[in-house]
């Protein structure tokens, strides 16, 4: 195990446990056109396990983010990872029908994960027994972190400005929405508004606890506005009960989508590390409300001079800090 990058009570980690992964695992997923394909990353050992959804973002796959996803599976959670019909390992075009419809979904094959969770937990060896199916959260980076905010209640507005249908799913306990956009309208640039006019989020109806991640460096070519979108689903959405600003990090947080990945322009293992601890901290305190990890986590890192970054809360059910 790495050192901590704060005064995190290493022993509420544990030691890690030896991980297995298996990919790929194909879902039954009628009319979707190409096999919903997941990995899923689990510990060897352990009982009562929790389920974590993870949403890649733009571009990626099942088998991205190995920096998140194997941490987290070391430390009592199976990482379920879907592979969204965006993804370059599927090569489905723009004039592809199913294009302008992808955000929704990506939505819907999450949905189809949670459907299937006694199929996933038969076809991992040594996993039968062992899984938890009532214990579930979900967490997304970038465009992922949207897919996720829809299982939470987000929606998404119409030509007329009005929220769509919900696509929330109760079974989501608890989300992370790492680097996510905010608002679209006058916040998009006029390409993004063109050709992504499902970036057009209503955030009000997103009343699971969430943990929102902005990085203070995180400019979007999408965006007209500054690093602070990222941080806009916090200020809007009743569910946010705490904003984790990064400093110095761009949006990839560090470098979370994989080691030595080419897209990573903020490498930070130290960064990565912190936020491995915090997001596994904040879901842990949202599965048990009377576990600890969350709230001295966070008193760590705001007590720390010149840390790497710092947390902010708001009581549940209120839309602003």
């Amino acid at each position: 195990m790495s050192p901590s990058p704060l005064p995190f009570p290493e022993s509420l980690l544990g030691s890690p446990a030896p991980v297995v992964s298996v990919r790929p695992l194909i879902l039954d997923a009628p009319g979707r056109g190409d096999a919903l394909q997941v990995r899923v990353t689990a510990p060897t050992t352990g009982d009562d396990l929790p389920v974590l959804l993870f949403a890649h973002g733009f571009g990626k796959s099942m088998d991205a983010y190995a920096p998140l996803t194997e941490f987290w599976a070391a430390h009592g959670f199976v990482v379920i990872q879907p592979t969204f019909l965006d993804s370059r390992t599927l090569n489905v075009t723009p004039d592809d029908p199913r294009s302008p419809e992808i955000w929704c979904i990506r939505a819907h094959d999450l949905r189809v994960v949670l459907d299937q969770l006694s199929r996933v937990e038969a076809a991992v060896p040594g996993l039968r027994g062992r899984l938890n199916q009532s214990r579930t959260v979900a967490v997304g980076h970038s465009w992922g972190g949207q897919s996720v905010s829809l299982l939470l209640g987000a929606r998404v507005r119409g030509p007329d400005g009005q929220p769509g249908e919900s696509l929330a799913d109760p079974r989501v306990q608890a989300g992370i929405l790492l680097a996510t956009p905010g608002e679209g309208g006058a916040s998009l640039t006029p390409f993004a508004a063109q050709h992504f006019p499902f970036m057009n989020p209503d955030f009000v109806q997103l009343t699971v606890p969430n943990l929102v991640v902005a990085g203070d460096r995180d400019q979007s070519l999408l965006s007209t506005r500054g690093p602070d979108w990222f941080a806009e689903p916090y200020f809007l959405s009743p569910g946010s009960t705490d904003l984790l600003t990064l400093f110095g990090a761009e949006h990839s947080l560090g470098g979370i989508s994989g080691y030595g990945v080419t897209e990573t322009t903020d490498e930070h293992p130290e960064r990565v590390a912190l936020l491995q601890r915090l997001t596994w901290a904040y879901l842990r305190s949202a599965l048990d409300p009377a576990d600890s990890s969350w709230a001295q986590a966070r008193a760590a890192l705001n007590a720390t001079p010149d840390g790497l970054g710092r947390i902010e809360s708001k009581p549940p059910g209120h839309p602003r800090g």
